[in-house]
């Protein structure tokens, strides 16, 4: 909802301060179809040609989280912090049950408690991988460690493709706004022999171009690319809140310490509060009991 606020405040400011000015909206109007088509076009056409399929698909998909937000919330990262526990402790008090939640989160009867975190397929990956390793008795937890950092960065850049395809192409609309602009003035000048006040309109459709180059660029592509970034970065804390708590159970603390250095590391507006998360623990325990 947001998103569709701040696009309509961008319309209305631009080109309501323009008809306040005493502007007239006719030629823009006029002018506006061709000169997006220009524009609009080269534009898709340069991001097919500069991104493979994948990403193509990828940034498609993405630009609705422009207007969703962030996929965790609140209650998504108490969910994750309580799995996370109940993990923990069957991994401290018998590896060997341990093997059927991680070897087949699917069938899972701990997974299942949470289905949000059992359909993303990454969340799950990141969570076996690391209790599989755990459970290999590797003699350096710094190793997983490492090993945990270069997959998130990893995972973070594939996230970031989309961010980079819409930077990309808001960079180079002010350009393709300036080539349909140089367009509309060989028009004009095919046309000189007109009387000045054709050549006023003539000449002020082609200026229209460089106007919804630079405004499409920094009015709204730029804007969807910076906000899609934050909410990609917002979204991978949820991905390193299993890496700080699992990599604190490498180093054998207890399962309560790991669980509280993921909630100490949660971002504050969706950070489950202590007695929050306790309160869930100790349900936890009474079930299990």
């Amino acid at each position: 909802m947001i998103g569709i606020i701040g696009i309509a405040i961008v319309f209305i400011m631009v080109f309501g301060g323009y008809v306040i000015a005493g502007g007239k909206l006719g030629i823009i109007l006029k002018a506006a179809p061709f000169e997006l088509i220009m524009i609009l076009g080269a534009a898709v056409g340069a991001f097919v040609l500069a991104n493979d399929g994948a990403t193509v698909k990828h940034t498609l998909k993405d630009i609705g989280r422009v207007f969703k937000g962030p996929k965790w919330g609140h209650h998504d990262y108490q969910d994750l912090l309580c799995l996370l526990f109940e993990l923990i402790r069957i991994a401290r008090s018998s590896p060997v049950a341990l093997e059927e939640h991680i070897e087949n989160p699917g069938e899972s009867s701990v997974f299942a408690r949470y289905e949000k975190i059992r359909g993303d397929s990454e969340a799950v990956a990141l969570i076996c991988d690391t209790l599989r390793a755990a459970s290999m008795n590797y003699d350096d937890p710094h190793q997983v460690e490492e090993i945990l950092d270069k997959r998130m960065e990893a995972t973070l850049h594939h996230a970031m493709h989309s961010t980079h395809a819409l930077q990309s192409m808001a960079d180079g609309l002010p350009a393709l706004g300036i080539v349909a602009a140089v367009l509309g003035v060989i028009k004009t000048m095919a046309s000189i022999d007109q009387p000045p006040e054709v050549l006023g309109k003539m000449i002020g459709g082609a200026l229209v171009g460089t106007f919804l180059g630079v405004f499409l660029a920094y009015g709204l592509v730029g804007p969807f690319a910076t906000k899609l970034k934050a909410v990609v970065e917002e979204d991978s804390q949820f991905y390193q809140i299993i890496r700080e708590v699992l990599v604190a159970n490498l180093h054998s603390h207890p399962p309560t310490i790991c669980i509280e250095v993921g909630r100490q590391n949660t971002p504050g507006h969706c950070r489950p509060s202590f007695n929050e998360l306790e309160e869930a623990i100790k349900a936890l325990r009474q079930e299990a009991a």
